[in-house]
């Protein structure tokens, strides 16, 4: 069954995507949808049974390699897509258990002081302003600081890989897009050679040591790490801060119950992941053979998406799930995804979200949108879900 045509590239769409899966979950928990600007279709799930049920089932792939054998090689494939975000068992298996022992919660919870070090810098440099553009001025430093402490990219070089990463998501001219990612890859081997020569207390040089039964990371997959981590680890991240603050701002009664009890901040930051979380649908995933499911015929090659955000308002799972509750003790939401491809930096990205928004009302306490809610914009993006600008009052 075939839904109505959406433009998931309009800003329509994206100024208020809830109102469609309240529309269409009720009937279809798994149909094929028109992408009117994209000029494709693909099944997408909306329930919460349905969108777990695609995650977690290894039916539906994700190395392009093997779906499209002759057009995708190893040459022409981006880096991003030879990390482990785009594979499948067992080169999945083989690059996760390589990279995991950098990110165990228990490692990224001893970068909370230097989080909470990073924020209150930029907070300090906000201070002298009445005001802000919110994302350049705050979301988006403090995850790319940390992103560069932990991959251990050189202070003067900071400025310069904020740069390329900041280009690497937004640009959209194919051929300037070309130009900075060589710049960049030129950069990454060089560094990459730095660490072997001299490796020191960091993720890449971790990365660079990591062995698991004779095996190490070739450059390229070292590469496409790197790229996961500006893409899926800071982008996401960014986002997950101003949309928090955008939540919380919409809903005075919750703030002011976040200030009085600053031990809901954990809980805080789940219920905005599931409310109007980071990242709208799943990266892609395509059929690897012909089967029936949800009682739709799927056949080999389809593409197939999940609406994260759809997911997390299923009232299904979720009481009064258009609400934004700051104490609801149940959150199983997906937006960290489900099955082998769990994020591995939900650890770390959690914790930034935290020390972020504490650290910004406990500076700011007065800070409120410089703007009418009509006029906030949101990025036209077919995976991100985020503010194209947020300017806000701080005192």
């Amino acid at each position: 069954m075939t839904t109505q045509s959406i433009d998931l590239f309009s800003n329509e769409f994206h100024q208020n995507p809830y109102h469609y899966y309240q529309t269409i979950r009720p009937h279809h928990s798994f149909a094929k949808v028109n992408f009117v600007s994209g000029g494709q279709s693909s099944w997408m799930a909306f329930t919460y049974e349905t969108a777990e049920a695609v995650l977690k089932d290894d039916r539906f792939i994700k190395d392009m390699r093997t779906v499209f054998p002759n057009d995708i090689t190893n040459e022409n494939l981006p880096p991003i897509a030879q990390s482990m975000l785009f594979a499948d068992p067992p080169n999945h298996r083989r690059l996760r258990s390589l990279v995991q022992s950098g990110f165990t919660p228990k490692k990224i919870e001893s970068f909370r002081e230097r989080i909470k070090e990073i924020a209150e810098e930029q907070a300090e440099l906000m201070s002298k302003k009445d005001t802000i553009e919110f994302i350049e001025d705050y979301a988006f430093p403090i995850p790319i600081r940390v992103i560069c402490e932990l991959i251990g990219v050189p202070v003067e070089d900071q400025e310069k890989f904020q740069r390329w990463s900041h280009a690497i998501v937004d640009i959209g001219d194919a051929e300037q897009y070309e130009q900075i990612m060589s710049e960049f890859i030129q950069y990454l081997d060089q560094l990459i050679q730095q660490k072997k020569e001299f490796p020191k207390n960091d993720l890449l040089s971790d990365l660079i040591k990591a062995e698991e039964q004779g095996d190490r990371l070739t450059t390229k997959e070292l590469h496409g790490i790197i790229m996961l981590m500006i893409v899926a680890g800071h982008e996401t991240t960014v986002n997950l801060i101003s949309n928090g603050l955008l939540a919380l701002l919409t809903h005075p009664s919750q703030l002011e119950l976040l200030k009085k009890e600053p031990s809901l901040y954990k809980q805080a930051v789940e219920e905005i992941l599931r409310y109007n979380g980071p990242v709208e649908f799943s990266t892609d995933r395509w059929a690897n053979e012909d089967f029936l499911f949800e009682g739709q015929q799927v056949k080999k090659g389809d593409h197939v998406i999940v609406s994260l955000a759809s997911a997390g308002h299923d009232p299904n799972v979720f009481a009064n799930a258009d609400e934004f509750q700051i104490k609801r003790e149940q959150s199983p939401h997906l937006a960290f995804g489900k099955g082998i491809h769990y994020c591995l930096g939900a650890p770390l990205a959690r914790l930034e979200g935290e020390v972020a928004l504490q650290t910004l009302f406990e500076k700011f306490p007065d800070v409120r949108l410089a703007t009418d809610l009509k006029y906030l914009q949101w990025r036209e993006s077919f995976i991100i879900r985020g503010l194209k600008s947020f300017p806000v009052w701080l005192k």
